[in-house]
């Protein structure tokens, strides 16, 4: 990072050496999330191994606004706002950098935290000495595993089988399936090559060696190219099947357009920074229109099968 933020960063973090360290930070970016915030504050606020709550507001409604006003209060809240909408990889960077915890919890606006969820965590964290990551068992509120929580190698061709359902309808593409929520769960943390960043835990001094995360990433995978990297380094990324966290999703008043919009231009950017070779920077660049055109079409089509099924009514 080498623009004001970065600098700002760069302060926040020299003035944390000068503070009393804490075990756990959750560092939580609002923007837009809707009445999920409630329930989302709630729980952080009510987990006992919560040491400080690290809130970075993005650009919240007025009733958001009050939300963040009323947990401040409580003396483990820090607020930060007024840097606007930077997205979600910058602000997540700068609520770390101002953070006092030694281990962080980034965890999104619209997930619950299920009890036990942050203990189970840190005690994985803490059972590797070397550079690691652990995300949780992300659950849609039916109890299934949710979509992402746990995933492959994310590579052009098994994103594009995967985008397009082929890898789960044809039995010969199976093997490129990158997600992999419909696994029987394990019985403790694995080591798997990507988590999902709803709701994961990794060291602050761990994450700032790594840079944080990307903020060429306006929104969606810089957890996916966090994971990446911290593996290129010699970490390991893990999924812990016993810390649990409800996710809703798709909560924002964003348009899901731009969301798929802003997913698609990560990935095409993520291929590219992994393409080490002359080929496979060419398959990205010629892969990009398409992955972008794929994601965006996705919500479409959700969108008319909607509709054919008479969930629409004009």
């Amino acid at each position: 990072m080498n623009d004001a933020s970065q600098g700002r960063l760069d302060q926040a973090i020299g003035l944390q050496s000068l503070s009393v360290p804490l075990n756990v930070s959750v560092v939580m970016v609002v923007y837009r999330t809707g009445e999920a915030l409630t329930e989302s504050i709630r729980r952080v606020l009510d987990d006992p191994d919560v040491d400080e709550f690290v809130l970075i507001d993005n650009g919240s409604s007025p009733g958001e606004a009050l939300l963040i006003d009323a947990a401040a209060a409580d003396s483990r809240v820090t607020v930060l706002r007024g840097q606007g909408n930077v997205g979600f990889a910058r602000a997540v960077n700068m609520g770390v950098g101002i953070a006092r915890g030694e281990v962080i919890v980034v965890l999104n606006p619209d997930a619950f935290l299920e009890k036990g969820c942050v203990r189970a965590l840190t005690r994985t964290l803490a059972a590797r000495p070397g550079p690691a990551l652990v995300g949780a068992r992300v659950l849609n509120l039916d109890g299934s595993e949710q979509r992402g929580a746990r995933r492959g190698e994310v590579t052009p061709v098994t994103s594009l089988l995967s985008l397009t359902g082929l890898a789960k309808k044809v039995p010969a593409l199976h093997g490129f399936e990158v997600h992999h929520e419909d696994d029987p769960a394990p019985p403790k943390g694995v080591a798997v090559p990507t988590i999902s960043g709803a709701c994961f835990a990794i060291r602050k001094a761990d994450f700032i060696a790594l840079g944080g995360f990307d903020i060429g990433y306006f929104l969606h995978v810089e957890d996916v190219d966090l994971c990446w990297r911290l593996r290129e380094a010699g970490g390991e990324v893990l999924f812990e099947p016993r810390a649990r966290v409800v996710h809703l999703g798709s909560t924002s008043k964003a348009s899901p357009l731009k969301v798929e919009f802003w997913k698609g231009v990560g990935l095409a950017r993520y291929f590219r920074k992994r393409a080490n070779n002359l080929a496979r920077r060419i398959l990205a660049v010629i892969l990009t229109p398409l992955i972008i055109l794929v994601s965006v079409a996705r919500p479409l089509l959700r969108g008319q099968m909607f509709k054919a099924r008479g969930g629409l009514r004009f």
